[in-house]
Order: structure tokens, then C-alpha cells, then sequence
């Protein structure tokens, strides 16, 4: 499978990175920092296009990993040229119905990957328009699953939905991260002893989570002894309100999600 990537971020070459593991598919990337295209064809032997090609054929896949901010120009640069190429579209925000206005295709696939795609852990959740062929599901779940998990959605909203969970969702993580180091450095641990035992830990917990056939609740009350040291840590987290602030923000994430999709699909 020809993969031609429109744009070379860290997004794009996390998966060209997960994409070159397997040589039967030629990669392509499109970029104008000649700096980018080098390390990429060094690392992954990605070719290196500063320049839009004239012609896609029907049989390869194009995907757009520009800032949603520049997709609309692409698009119009690019949908003379398209040939009915699947499009895998992974900018935030953009709906299926205003990337096919502008591309003048609906052979589409949105896509919302997270973060850690970048080491090969990351989940994408992936939405079809339509018009889009079992051929062509099964080429867009390739390339997303050579970062990581996939979960196909059945409506497009559902993109915003996991964009509030997973997408926006490693940050979530970290800032939990940070709180619980910023703990360590205040007992008197050192930035690396701090960083150590709480990557450990949720490594370790996540590992349980994943093998344990018992639900989250359960485990976390497995360490809550009554009247014990982890309950009263507990205790002060609902008291101050932080699980329904956790559930809150990622709500608003989804709000935001939506607000930013109806002002970029905009013509």
C-alpha cells in the first residue's frame, strides 16, 4: 500500500515510524522543512516531497496531518489532484461533511489519535463517512493500528466523545503525574527517586488494571483499608471535589471539541 502523508508533525511520524516496521507499504511524506523530510527518510525511509504531487491514484491513501487551521487551503490545493484517493483525516475538529465540500470526495476517515502513538501505546478512535468501502476500512485500521489500538465509531460525534477521553486524556494523566512527584519532592525525595516511583506505580497499577479481572473500584478499595492511610488520602480527593472535577473537565474538553469542529468546518 502506497501511504502518502500531507504534513510530517510528530503525529504523522509517530505512525510513518509504526507504518516502516513493515516493509510492503511505501511511505510518503510531504513537508516543507527539508530538515524534517531528511530525518524521516533516516529513520523510516519515508520519501521526502517538498511539493504537492499533480496526481494520487484511487489505490493509495493520503492523509492530512496539518493544524486544522491550515486544512481548509490543503484541501483546495489538494482536491484537484486527489484521483479518489482514500483520505484519512487526522486534524482535530474538521467534519466529514465540510472536508468533502472542500476535497469534493467522500471517501473519508477521520481519525483522533492520542499521544503515546508516539512509543507505539497510543488508542484512536476512527469514524467512516458513508461512502467509504470495507477496502477502505481496512486499509485506514492498517495504518492507525501501526501506533496502537483502534475503536471504530458508529456516529461522528462520537470523535469529540473520544477526543475527551483518550485524545485529550494523556494530559490528564500527567497532570496527576505531576501532583503525585510534586508529593515525592515534598517528603524529601530527589526529581529522579520522585520520578521513579511514581511511573513505576502507575505503570504497575495500569498493569494490574489491564490483568485483573476485577473491576477498577475493586482494586482501588482492595488498598483503601478502613480507618487506614490510603482512606484518609481518599477522603481529602472527594472532599475537594476530585473525581467530579476530573469528569467535568473532560466534559468541557468534549465542548470544546464540538465548539472548535463547528467553527473550522465553516466555509
Amino acid at each position: 500500500m502506497q501511504i502518502t502523508f500531507i504534513g510530517g508533525g510528530n503525529m504523522a511520524a509517530a505512525i510513518i515510524a509504526g507504518l516502516s516496521k513493515h516493509p510492503e507499504h511505501t511511505i510518503r511524506v510531504l513537508d516543507r522543512n527539508q530538515d524534517k523530510l531528511d530525518r524521516l527518510n533516516q529513520q523510516y525511509g519515508a520519501q521526502g516531497l517538498t511539493a504537492m504531487p499533480a496526481q494520487f491514484s484511487p489505490q493509495e491513501v493520503v492523509v492530512l496531518a496539518v493544524k486544522p487551521q491550515q486544512l481548509k487551503a490543503l484541501c483546495h490545493d489538494l482536491a484537484p489532484r486527489l484521483g479518489g484517493a482514500l483520505t484519512i483525516s487526522i486534524a482535530a475538529g474538521i467534519r466529514c461533511d465540510a472536508l468533502a465540500r472542500w476535497l469534493g470526495s467522500e471517501r473519508l476517515v477521520r481519525a483522533m489519535p492520542n499521544t503515546p502513538s508516539m512509543v507505539g501505546k497510543g488508542i484512536s478512535g476512527l469514524f467512516a463517512a458513508p461512502a467509504v468501502s470495507p477496502a477502505d476500512l481496512a486499509a485506514a485500521e492498517i495504518v492507525m493500528a501501526s501506533v496502537g489500538s483502534v475503536v471504530w465509531l458508529e456516529r461522528e460525534v462520537g470523535i469529540d466523545d473520544i477526543t475527551c477521553v483518550s485524545g485529550s486524556g494523556p494530559a490528564y494523566v500527567f497532570y496527576f503525574i505531576e501532583s503525585m512527584m510534586q508529593a515525592a519532592r515534598d517528603v524529601g525525595f530527589d526529581e529522579a527517586t520522585a520520578r521513579q516511583l511514581v511511573l513505576d506505580t502507575f505503570d504497575g497499577a495500569v498493569t494490574l488494571a489491564r490483568q485483573s479481572p476485577l473491576p477498577v473500584e475493586q482494586l482501588r478499595s482492595n488498598v483503601t483499608s478502613k480507618g487506614g492511610t490510603t482512606e484518609r488520602a481518599i477522603v481529602r480527593f472527594d472532599q475537594e471535589g476530585v473525581k467530579a472535577a476530573i469528569v467535568a473537565g473532560a466534559m468541557d474538553c468534549r465542548a470544546r471539541s464540538i465548539e472548535m469542529g463547528q467553527q473550522l468546518s465553516q466555509d
